[in-house]
């Protein structure tokens, strides 16, 4: 072969970089001279300088160190030496460099990956076979073309292969005559498609002969087949096979391995010359070379010849074990540490391919740590969750790293991390919310339940302390109610309650640890007042007053202090003096008569109605009530008044008489005293007073709050009641807060009673029969 022209220019050094997730990347061109700068990493990650040097920042790589190696002080990257592209690489592209930078305290590590760029610094070569040439470059770099002088007898002819390189064939354009010419000297040029053009060239002496002027022909221009890198010695691979049709001697074919890229082809293959057959002839190695091409030439006995190509593929097979090496590791973590905390980086590797070369690593069980892959040749060992030195103060970690081949091979590593002491646990409440229940009228002192928390720690840090937080309960600080033992936790009343004034309050109460800084954490309290039935029924109407008796409009109303079911009433008839007449309601206390009042009833009926709440012991209150039966007005009154004279007697004649003798002279002074207040104040009042169509607005005692339920009539009350015979759906009701409770009045009777009033001065002693008989009246005295 003729020495190749090697021109070289000079090629300006382009940096591209590239950062994430801690990884960076940089390209450059190959023969940088030694100490060229790489790049600066520092920069390119955002690290301080002081980092690196208090880090103690260093490259790391398994085949790569020589090349790279780091300056602390700037933060750049040097080359060592001249890296040839062709030398590391070969025909692998793209041809990169992978390192790892690792720095301590803490461990931070980045991946650093250096693609090798190549430049055109090799020409194309021409052998003495007319197949191809040999460029080692790629890309535009690599072989582009042909050309052969003279032009006259051959011409080129280029075949694609498989493999993407160019055969080249030269073909016989014109017979040759070789009484004419008997040999011919040809000029073949290479030429690549570099920036200059970069070429080669051969020359090609050509006989020509008599007689043999077919060349032998193989059955396929191309034989694939594989091999596994453990094939014994003497393995036959592939047959290849050529025929000549031409006879005698010019017909046999004789194979042999023509010239490879490949090195040591000739040392590990062998052909047999006769049979074709290709012979393994020592030994292959998958992590050494994946893939071999062979050149296989067939001759005839004139000198004819053809080529074809043989292309061996190496499976792996698991024969190598993941190694692990520990790059940097922890002998302790403070139980305060963050979950992903890194304990400890890893290189793993495997030198085979495929699910042989990929491993997967994990721990032993029961263990709050995590295996993680930053990158493809490492793993961290990282915490999974804070942990708890309480529960575990010294972790034995192994580390079992497998590859998926089969069968699979596996290596191991053993870790020891210990965990250092802090206080990280608040003290827990049983619950975040809690409710008691306490009797009102309560003894000052009661211990009413107990709040529990408890921490985790040990020693000082879990000692706990309850303190109540100050807040306020109707406007007064909540330590005037309850108070909570610092050490046990006891709540206890320091006050009676009173349901009626307060039902319910909050609080908080925190539980402090000993710790330093120390913990806390907190729980809300409600305290529900219970009733008990303490009330005493409280009557509304009528208001008893020390005047005399008045007619009342609206019904007699009772109510409860109480709550709940100590305020649920009930109303029973206890006494009657005609049973079969009335019936009570037993929820509302109404009065009905249960059949039309006729002539043959009693004229003065006597009835005494029992009251009782649904306390535990109930309380009860019973109302005596009178009922008149009448035709008129005039006899509603002297029937009440025969009731009371009546009732008084039998009592007791002598109290009856002293009764009476008072009530006529009260009345007749009262009257005279309200003529003649009457008279004078009449053209002030009267219009004002009797003309006004206002409803009666009921009075109530003060200070009283209703409970909004069932309520009751607390004493001993007698009314009367007066109906005429016709009334059978006539009825008196004692009713009770659920609604507006009064009293129903016919209009009519509304306007006689007014016009009656103004007339008589308020006694309505000018009602005439006709009047009263408009519509059923229901009147009622109380004494």
């Amino acid at each position: 072969m003729p020495d190749a022209i090697v021109r070289r220019s000079v090629l300006f050094l382009t940096l591209l970089v590239h950062i994430a997730r801690g990884q960076v990347s940089y390209s450059i061109p190959e023969e940088m001279e030694k100490g060229s700068i790489v790049g600066n990493i520092a920069q390119d990650l955002g690290l301080d300088l002081q980092r690196l040097k208090s880090g103690k920042a260093r490259i790391y790589s398994r085949d790569s160190t020589d090349y790279i190696e780091l300056n602390r002080s700037t933060g750049s990257l040097l080359s060592r030496e001249k890296m040839d592209r062709e030398s590391l690489c070969a025909k692998t592209t793209p041809c990169a460099l992978h390192l790892q930078m690792i720095m301590e305290n803490p461990m931070e590590f980045y991946t650093i990956t250096i693609e090798i760029t190549d430049i055109n610094d090799n020409a194309p070569s021409a052998g003495f076979m007319l197949g191809r040439a040999f460029d080692p470059d790629v890309g535009t770099h690599a072989l582009q073309r042909y050309s052969l002088k003279p032009t006259d007898t051959f011409r080129l002819e280029l075949h694609n292969q498989a493999d993407g390189s160019k055969n080249v064939e030269m073909i016989l354009q014109n017979p040759l005559d070789r009484e004419k010419q008997s040999s011919l000297i040809l000029l073949l040029e290479a030429f690549d498609g570099g920036d200059p053009v970069l070429s080669g060239t051969v020359q090609i002496h050509i006989t020509v002969l008599d007689i043999n002027d077919n060349a032998p022909v193989f059955t396929q221009k191309i034989y694939k087949t594989t091999i596994t890198e453990n094939a014994t010695k003497g393995t036959i691979l592939t047959m290849v096979s050529a025929s000549d049709t031409d006879e005698g001697s010019n017909s046999v074919v004789t194979y042999y391995i023509s010239d490879t890229v490949e090195k040591n082809v000739a040392e590990i293959f062998l052909i047999n010359e006769k049979s074709g057959e290709l012979i393994l002839n020592g030994l292959v190695d998958y992590e050494n070379v994946r893939h071999y091409e062979i050149n296989i030439q067939a001759k005839d006995q004139g000198g004819l010849s053809n080529e074809c190509k043989v292309i061996i593929d190496v499976l792996d097979i698991n024969d190598n074990s993941p190694s692990i090496n520990i790059v940097s590791s922890s002998r302790s973590i403070s139980e305060g540490s963050k979950s992903g905390t890194v304990v400890s980086v890893l290189n793993v590797d495997d030198l085979d391919s495929g699910l042989n070369g990929q491993v997967q690593c994990v721990l032993n069980d029961d263990i709050p740590f995590s295996i993680t892959s930053p990158s493809s040749n490492f793993v961290s060992l990282q915490t999974e969750q804070e942990l708890d030195r309480e529960r575990e103060a010294e972790y034995n970690i192994s580390v079992i790293c497998a590859d998926e081949g089969l069968p699979a091979l596996s290596s191991s590593v053993s870790l020891r991390v210990q965990i250092s002491d802090v206080n990280d646990n608040a003290p827990v409440f049983e619950k975040s919310h809690y409710e008691a229940c306490v009797l009102e009228n309560n003894t000052p002192g009661l211990s009413i339940f107990t709040v529990k928390a408890s921490d985790a720690d040990w020693n000082q840090n879990a000692r706990v302390s309850y303190i109540l937080e100050d807040s306020t309960v109707n406007g007064v600080s909540v330590s005037s109610y309850v108070s909570v033992h610092p050490d046990s936790g006891l709540i206890t009343a320091v006050r009676s309650f009173d349901y009626e004034q307060l039902k319910d309050f909050h609080f908080r109460v925190k539980a402090q640890d000993g710790g330093s800084p120390p913990l806390s954490s907190n729980a809300t309290v409600k305290i529900i007042i219970e009733d008990q039935n303490d009330n005493a029924p409280q009557v509304l109407y009528p208001v008893q007053t020390g005047a005399s008796v008045v007619a009342e409009i609206v019904p007699p109303v009772a109510v409860d202090g109480d709550s709940g079911q100590n305020a649920w009433l009930s109303y029973k008839l206890q006494k009657a003096t005609d049973r079969a007449l009335f019936e009570v309601g037993l929820q509302n206390g109404e009065i009905r008569t249960v059949r039309q009042v006729t002539d043959k009833d009693t004229v003065k009926q006597k009835l005494t109605v029992v009251v009782e709440d649904n306390g535990q012991p109930s309380r009860s209150a019973v109302v005596s009530i009178n009922v008149a039966v009448a035709d008129g007005f005039p006899e509603v009154l002297s029937e009440f008044t025969d009731f009371t004279h009546e009732k008084q007697y039998d009592e007791n004649l002598t109290f009856y008489l002293v009764i009476a003798l008072a009530a006529v002279s009260f009345l007749f002074i009262t009257c005279v005293v309200v003529i003649i207040s009457v008279k004078i104040y009449r053209w002030r009042q009267s219009r004002f007073l009797y003309q006004s169509n206002m409803p009666v607005i009921p009075y109530y005692p003060p200070h009283y709050a209703g409970t909004g339920v069932t309520e009751t009539l607390p004493h001993g009350y007698n009314y009367e009641v007066c109906m005429t015979t016709d009334s059978r759906k006539s009825g008196c009701k004692f009713s009770t807060l659920g609604g507006q409770n009064v009293l129903v009045v016919d209009p009519s009777f509304t306007e006689t009673m007014q016009r009656a009033l103004k007339e008589n001065n308020g006694f309505g002693l000018g009602f005439t029969t006709a009047e009263v008989r408009k519509s059923t009246h229901i009147y009622r005295r109380q004494y």
